[in-house]
């Protein structure tokens, strides 16, 4: 239970989705509820999918171009404080990894689910990162399911949040939203601190012993 409390809160907070709310809404502002609730739910499934893969594949790609776990939670930890410190700023919940020309090309075409909503406004380098360095700590079978069920809960939360996205527009305002992203913010910071931390300490131990 705490491994899957602790994952899903760190996913939660790398992805926040709350922070994605004020795009959803503009995206598909002028689509019928039975739209909206389409797209909410590939968005959730998209989001699942890539993460899965990014916890089980990750290792390999790694492998692949010879690139180490402790650069990869460095590497990690500076875009998440990077997303962390953007949502402190006010800066994310605007962009969202997203630009006006993509924004406006989203609006003109019909599924908006894959891009730009899963990839890169909720599926981002950070959590990708994260789950790579995850798995190399815990990838005995029942981490892994534990794991599994903790990506696809934070799946479906999105899918929640997201099918609610109108509504919590209403009932919290843009103020409130910020708000939430700002607090939310000072977490992935701390979380992109503790990996860049873990991946220091560890070169560290491993030149000294």
């Amino acid at each position: 239970m705490e491994l899957f409390i602790y994952l899903f809160a760190a996913l939660f907070s790398v992805l926040n989705p709350i922070g994605t709310v004020p795009i959803f809404v503009g995206l598909t502002q002028d689509d019928p509820k039975a739209e909206r609730s389409r797209i909410s739910l590939w968005t959730g499934i998209n989001v699942a999918i890539i993460l899965l893969i990014s916890y089980f594949v990750g290792q390999y790609v790694l492998s692949f171009f010879g690139i180490s776990i402790d650069a990869l939670r460095i590497a990690g930890g500076i875009i998440i404080c990077n997303s962390g410190f953007n949502l402190l700023s006010g800066n994310f919940s605007k962009k969202r990894g997203i630009n006006k020309r993509v924004e406006n090309e989203a609006q003109n075409r019909n599924d908006i689910a894959l891009t730009p909503l899963a990839i890169p406004m909720l599926a981002g380098p950070g959590s990708i990162s994260l789950l790579i360095a995850f798995y190399q700590e815990h990838h005995q079978y029942w981490e892994m399911g534990v794991s599994s069920l903790a990506i696809l809960a934070v799946s479906f939360v999105i899918f929640i949040i997201l099918r609610s996205a109108h509504y919590l527009s209403r009932i919290l305002g843009a103020s409130g939203i910020v708000a939430i992203s700002r607090i939310v913010g000072f977490i992935v910071v701390a979380i992109g601190i503790q990996y860049i931390v873990s991946a220091v300490v560890s070169i560290i131990k491993a030149y000294l012993f």
